[in-house]
């Protein structure tokens, strides 16, 4: 899933079937290489931000359509830790280049693997290195299990581009298999 996918969705509590907020954005954890949660927006028009956000642990589920928590009550005020830290940065938008200097294109979304976790997998990229590929405009690229993000540019194992993909379809084993192969070489 692109994390991007989820801006907008609404939230609906299971107690009461009630719309209560929606997605403004998603908050991810660099050290972690995990979506820790959201801030939110309320509902209907011409309404702002919320003061309260809600973390991945008061999450139900996250469906195509919405994501459910179990009441209103999940909605907390935001840890500064977690969700005002001054050096949090947005990585889209970032270039990625490879630890050999190859530059590979611009962070446009995050890729997402969802399960108890939402875990960060990899970067949809764009730009001008991947339009003179072949193919889409998008690329994907698997991340290793920790990775770390600069102010001037994510750095990857160059490694990667033998694993970089057009679509999301097979990523899940690109990202197994890029992980595999550098568990072997350490």
């Amino acid at each position: 899933m692109r994390a991007g996918e989820i801006t907008g969705r609404p939230i609906v509590t299971l107690d009461s079937g009630e719309d209560i907020a929606e997605v403004r954005d998603v908050v991810f954890s660099h050290d972690a290489g995990r979506l820790v949660g959201f801030t939110l927006n309320k509902r209907g028009w011409l309404s702002g931000p919320l003061k309260r956000v809600l973390s991945w642990s008061g999450v139900h589920a996250l469906g195509p359509d919405a994501i459910t928590v179990s009441s209103r009550d999940v909605l907390v005020a935001p840890d500064p830790e977690v969700f005002d830290r001054d050096d949090a940065e947005d990585v889209v938008g970032g270039r990625v280049i490879t630890d050999s200097g190859q530059e590979l294109g611009v962070v446009t979304d995050l890729v997402l693997a969802v399960d108890e976790q939402a875990r960060v997998v990899g970067y949809e990229i764009g730009g001008p290195a991947v339009e003179q590929g072949p193919g889409s405009d998008r690329r994907y690229i698997p991340l290793p299990e920790t990775f770390s993000v600069s102010a001037s540019a994510l750095i990857v194992p160059a490694s990667v581009t033998g694993f970089i993909r057009d679509d999301l379809s097979g990523f899940g084993g690109a990202v197994d298999d890029f992980r595999s192969q550098l568990e072997r070489s350490q």
